[in-house]
């Protein structure tokens, strides 16, 4: 049986500013269903390659496919079946709730008898059916979220883009944001997010590319990334101060530990961090004000690949 083909494939694409090239020639491939992300920090490229895909930034280099269509081509034809979501709200905070919607529809063509049943149904999925007639202004951040993402859906789109979709809010309003998207992905909603979040990726991609300098470092399924690049869990040691921590780092290395010095704590790397600590009590020239043993994350993934954090 014939896979489906590719929703979007990217090969060499590059994006330039003048003198700064902020996407530099990557290779990127989306399938049908999948929840796919872009994982780095501010200034990795993320939000470039974004823009590319949904056709409102046109591609210095390389090839670009959306939908089967060429972007530079096809731009209107892609745009009518994409839903997305941008980095900041950009809801009309004039208008009530359901207006932002009904409004929204209608730059799709679609008929008002149409539009009120889908808006009553978006409403009902991101929980803000008692604020239907509330203006945007003074709603929450989590509300406008879910909101902008209700808007996203309004042309039940074959391709969600989401940039950034949870910055901001609070960790209650992120969660819920995750739960509406999580069932998107239950539908077969193909979804593409940008995130400097690892938890976000971990939770809802199924694939994902690091990416750093504009450039994709790593592909592959979270738990397949931090299985390559890194032990199951990691024990986080803090000191008192700057001295202590320098102090530490020395026995830690000679004796063959695999470590990662930050700012404020070193990390050591071990399948077992609970037997690693035991061991580390022995080495230690001086106390360490706390101990923390956590299973590894894509911050440490993107550490081992980078040298540097995800919020550097």
């Amino acid at each position: 049986m014939q896979s489906s083909p590719p929703l979007i494939e990217a090969r060499q694409l590059t994006k330039r500013f003048d003198d700064f090239e902020a996407v530099k020639g990557i290779d990127v491939e989306v399938r049908p269903g999948e929840v796919f992300g872009f994982l780095g920090p501010n200034g990795a490229g993320k939000s470039s390659t974004m823009r590319m895909i949904a056709c409102v930034s046109r591609p210095t280099g390389g090839s670009l496919r959306v939908l089967g269509l060429d972007p530079q081509r096809d731009g209107r034809r892609i745009r009518a079946r994409l839903g997305v979501v941008p980095q900041e709200d950009n809801l009309d905070i004039e208008l009530s709730v359901w207006d932002n919607l009904i409004i929204y529809g209608r730059y799709f063509g679609l008929p008002r008898s149409l539009l009120a049943e889908r808006a009553k149904e978006l409403l009902e999925f991101v929980q803000l059916s008692d604020r239907a007639g509330s203006k945007v202004d003074p709603l929450s951040g989590g509300m406008k979220r879910r909101l902008t993402i209700a808007r996203a859906l309004v042309n039940e789109p074959e391709l969600l883009l989401l940039d950034e979709p949870t910055t901001g809010l609070d960790p209650q309003a992120r969660h819920l944001v995750w739960e509406r998207l999580y069932q998107l992905k239950r539908r077969g909603v193909t979804q593409v997010l940008t995130t400097h979040y690892m938890d976000e990726a971990e939770q809802l991609c199924d694939r994902l590319v690091v990416m750093d300098e504009g450039v994709i470092v790593d592909e592959g399924g979270p738990a397949d990334l931090i299985a390559r690049h890194v032990t199951k869990e990691v024990v986080e040691l803090r000191f008192a101060d700057d001295d202590d921590r320098a102090r530490a780092v020395g026995p830690l290395d000679r004796c063959g530990f695999r470590i990662e010095p930050l700012a404020d704590r070193v990390l050591v790397y071990a399948d077992d961090g609970d037997a690693l600590v035991a061991q580390l009590h022995e080495v230690l020239p001086v106390h360490a004000e706390s101990v923390l043993v956590r299973r590894s994350s894509l911050e440490d993934v993107f550490l081992k690949l980078t040298g540097r954090t995800l919020v550097d």
